[in-house]
């Protein structure tokens, strides 16, 4: 993936857990920093594998718009 659309997502991602509740933001660091607690929710994004980026916007996009 072109290093411009890793900044994208992983933006998007941030910005996307900005607008979620304490509850489904936690679900997401237990999903991609499991045994890292001590990661703040921009580390755990910084952190996750280029292959998963699209898979992780589509989590937090699906879980946005269910909650709206």
């Amino acid at each position: 993936m072109n290093n411009d659309l890793q900044v994208f997502a992983r933006e998007e991602i941030k910005k996307g857990l900005s607008q979620c509740n304490d509850r489904q933001r936690d679900l997401f660091k237990r999903m991609y920093a499991y045994n890292k607690p001590e990661l703040t929710m921009a580390e755990v994004v910084d952190a996750i594998p280029e292959d998963k980026l699209d898979w992780a916007m589509q989590q937090v996009k699906r879980t946005l718009t269910y909650t709206e």
